[in-house]
């Protein structure tokens, strides 16, 4: 089990297409996970109701669907995201200002609509997936501009963010364990060198979830992070 502070960092993704499925990992992870990360799969196939039973075991949620269309379609979307208590969204900053500022909007209101606490509006620069971060500055600003709480990029670019606007969060994915797999990430890092860098939470999946002993693995990152944070300190 991980202490509250290194818990309150890790994010799970529940990349599975089935509701029960998704409870099952969250509920056996959960005393090292304090966020459940709910993607494209899982939504198509579950839909709200996801977030619904996932904050019903405790998680904070990170609803991870990208929202990405005109400003009002973005608008819209994100107020009824807004309205079912998830804790974090987020938005391509490909779209551009414009849209951004709208679902950032859309998100605070439909949150206060429903009597929740504000969200966390995220802006998605370079996937991990991508080994060039050229793009990176150009959509980092339009989310600076569009007033975004923080940003989801690759540990490479912390630093970039906090010398642009020291407010900004960042959410961390391509987090694999030293001497693992990365799968199909091009830009990774260890937990300890994600939090050493100064990243707020980090998202960390297969290594966990397709291991043979997905607990061993979850002890393994927490204990990663709670380096990182002692040796940052």
């Amino acid at each position: 089990m991980a202490d509250a502070e290194v818990r309150d960092r890790l994010v799970l993704p529940l990349d599975v297409g089935d509701l029960d499925a998704a409870v099952a990992v969250a509920t056996r992870l959960a005393p090292w996970f304090g966020i459940a990360k709910v993607g494209h799969e899982l939504y198509a196939e579950a839909g709200p109701e996801a977030f619904d039973r996932l904050l019903e075991l405790g998680f904070r949620v990170f609803a991870d669907l990208k929202y990405y269309d005109i400003p009002t379609t973005v608008e819209r979307a994100a107020r009824a995201v807004g309205r079912r208590g998830v804790q974090f969204l987020n938005f391509p900053a490909v779209g551009g200002e414009a849209m951004l500022r709208a679902g950032i909007e859309g998100l605070r209101e439909g949150a206060r609509e429903a009597g929740h606490a504000a969200p966390v509006a995220l802006a998605v620069t370079v996937l991990t997936s991508d080994a060039r971060a050229d793009a990176f500055r150009e959509r980092l600003d339009a989310a600076v501009r569009a007033g975004c709480d923080g940003v989801v990029c690759s540990a490479h670019e912390i630093a970039a963010v906090r010398a642009r606007d020291a407010r900004l969060t960042t959410m961390v994915p391509g987090i694999r364990l030293a001497g693992g797999e990365h799968h199909d990430q091009a830009r990774v890092a260890t937990p300890e060198e994600a939090v050493r860098a100064g990243a707020d939470w980090l998202i960390i999946g297969r290594p966990v979830t397709a291991a043979a002993d997905p607990e061993a693995a979850a002890t393994e990152v927490a204990q990663s992070v709670a380096v990182g944070l002692a040796t940052s300190a």
